[in-house]
């Protein structure tokens, strides 16, 4: 187990997209992690995760996502926020392009709700919401929403999938772009983008078939590599995007 040994005592957790493989793993070790006192799960569906408090959040609507905030803040300052919602195949069956003529509205407009829309509504919120600590005693907070290496332009070499790349892309600028607000105004908060790896859910399943051997990750596995990452991450490397291992990925 993770030990989050640079998060206070008592830390309080909000993970978004917790009805997910990888999100459902965040949400299950942050309940069973001794030095955590709240864990709240968000998604659209509500999904009871056993000792987690339960919100509904839904990207459709933005009110919804500022009131599943509020709920979880409302018993004091959160120090560990994750976005771990994401598309890659749509409701309708759309998936990533293998050319530029495959590019599609619909699609792009529901891979850029989900991926980069969604985080940056849950920031708007939930930035506020971390905790400051005292002048004296200054108390570690990360928000933090899955990303992924292909949303980094120097790394693409393959073209293709190019609503994906670009939302991933579109998200790690948000996250850059918060991470210098919030550091005026709490300079010992970290905001981030975390790689997962390829992790055996839902998202990934259509796409397995070339993940080298080793490389395909539990969702356990994924979520304790992340906890890992994040209670190592300091207040200087706040706008970066690590991966599961935690290396920097390049922009």
């Amino acid at each position: 187990m993770t030990d989050l040994a640079t998060f206070p005592d008592g830390f309080r957790a909000l993970i978004v997209g917790a009805s997910g493989g990888v999100g459902e793993a965040l949400t299950t070790q942050l309940v069973d992690h001794p030095r955590c006192a709240q864990v709240h799960a968000a998604s659209r569906s509500a999904k009871a995760v056993s000792g987690a408090q339960a919100l509904s959040l839904d990207f459709d609507d933005p009110q919804s996502v500022e009131a599943a905030v509020e709920a979880a803040a409302e018993a004091g300052p959160l120090h560990l926020v994750i976005v771990a919602s994401g598309v890659l195949v749509d409701g309708e069956g759309r998936g990533p392009e293998k050319s530029w003529r495959q590019i599609d509205a619909g699609y792009m407009t529901e891979v850029f709700k989900v991926n980069t829309i969604g985080p940056a509504l849950v920031a708007r919120s939930a930035l506020d919401k971390l905790a400051r600590g005292q002048k004296d005693a200054p108390q570690k907070a990360v928000f933090a929403a899955l990303s992924a290496r292909v949303g980094s332009i120097s790394d693409n070499r393959l073209g293709g999938w190019h609503s994906y790349r670009a939302s991933k892309a579109a998200l790690n600028q948000i996250l850059k772009t918060c991470a210098i607000e919030l550091a005026r105004k709490r300079p010992h908060a970290v905001c981030m983008g975390l790689h997962p790896g390829t992790v055996d859910t839902a998202l990934s399943s259509p796409f397995q078939g070339n993940v080298p051997d080793g490389k395909l990750f539990t969702p356990d596995y994924s979520a304790a590599r992340l906890l890992d990452v994040v209670d190592q991450v300091t207040a200087d490397q706040s706008g970066c995007v690590f991966d599961w291992a935690g290396k920097i990925i390049d922009p």
